[in-house]
């Protein structure tokens, strides 16, 4: 009889309809080309992170990490999931592979071997923890505090 009575609770229990996100949600066309943009900005910011560096070695350096950890951190909030963090990384670092390359004369945009190093290692390691933060603070959440 006690077996009647759970199945019974089981079958009127209410549907839970909980939407997919990040990875597991549907495709969305305007996702896709948000995604796209991002990559395309990470890109972008590790083609300018590139010339910047070398030529204002400390403060170059220090003004290109920045621009890699506000684009990857906008880019986590704006979208709200992790890929928003991983696809400007993986634009960024898809940039910086293609500078590396160099050109047939022998040189490649990178000044030094410290600043590329730094360059590299400062930016992936941005890329991960802006990949890995906890969620998104959201928009107009109470505070907790009275008065607010």
């Amino acid at each position: 009889m006690s077996s009647s009575r759970s199945r019974a609770a089981r079958t009127n229990a209410p549907p839970r309809d909980i939407p997919a996100t990040g990875l597991a949600a549907p495709l969305d066309p305007r996702r896709i080309a948000a995604l796209l943009g991002l990559a395309v900005l990470g890109a972008m910011v590790g083609i300018a992170g590139a010339l910047v560096q070398p030529a204002w070695f400390p403060g170059g350096l220090l003004l290109a990490l920045l621009a890699t950890g506000g684009l990857f951190y906008g880019g986590r909030c704006f979208m709200g999931t992790q890929p928003g963090a991983l696809v400007p990384a993986a634009g960024w670092l898809i940039s910086i592979v293609v500078l590396l390359g160099g050109r047939p004369e022998g040189d490649y945009v990178f000044g030094d071997e410290l600043g590329l190093v730094l360059f590299l290692l400062g930016g992936m390691a941005v890329a991960v923890i802006c990949a890995t933060m906890s969620r998104s603070p959201q928009p107009g959440a109470d505070s907790g505090r009275p008065g607010k």
